[in-house]
């Protein structure tokens, strides 16, 4: 055997100087990655209202087509409280608040379209439930809290299109309306601020 074949052979049996490809690590971190892809999937999609969630929840009154300008003028709406339309410029504050006095609807309209619920109660309305109520909303963003004196049921739950009128606070439909519909797929601005602007009545 020739010297340079020698040296050929010395450095194919040499350890050091061999490389090959690391199939087990490449292995074992492809099954890592496709976990952590499949569980921040999964986490994603359970994050978020389907349509099915959305449509089952009993009593639900739906209004397409809603109008989305900016006045400064009272606006007539065709609901109580509205679902939708024409609306002021500034938004509700609605970061899970609270308030005692009755909003203007035009400020809260424009809340819903930034993916807000607006949780509204007649008057009179037993202590104990306005105060599950207070509760959920105060640890709930995107939704806010307030009277409404005409209101023809005991509470009721508005999202921009959706509205859902209930006798009892208690009711398991109001865990499944916010759930749907806070930033939910009816909103027209997902995510859109909901403080930094009105913060009173």
């Amino acid at each position: 055997m020739s010297k340079s074949a020698r040296k050929k052979n010395a450095r194919k049996k040499n350890a050091l100087t061999q490389r090959e490809v690391p199939w087990g690590g490449i292995a074992f971190f492809t099954v890592i990655g496709v976990i952590a892809v499949a569980a921040i999937g999964y986490a994603f999609l359970q994050s978020r209202p389907s349509s099915a969630d959305a449509s089952s929840i009993k009593g639900v009154v739906v209004k397409d087509g809603l109008t989305r300008n900016h006045t400064t003028d009272a606006v007539k709406y065709d609901a109580n409280p509205p679902m939708g339309g024409d609306h002021d410029p500034v938004w509700q504050n609605c970061d899970g608040r609270v308030y005692d006095q009755p909003l203007r609807n035009e400020n809260a309209v424009h809340s819903l379209e930034h993916g807000a619920v607006w949780i509204t109660y007649r008057p009179g309305l037993a202590a104990a439930q306005l105060d599950a109520l207070k509760a959920k909303v105060e640890r709930t963003d995107y939704t806010f809290l307030s009277p409404y004196p005409s209101l023809d049921a005991p509470v009721a739950l508005t999202a921009w299109g959706h509205q859902l009128k209930l006798q009892d606070a208690g009711d398991a439909r109001v865990d499944r309306f916010l759930s749907a519909y806070v930033k939910g797929p009816q909103t027209p601005e997902p995510g859109a601020a909901c403080d930094g602007a009105k913060d009173t009545p």
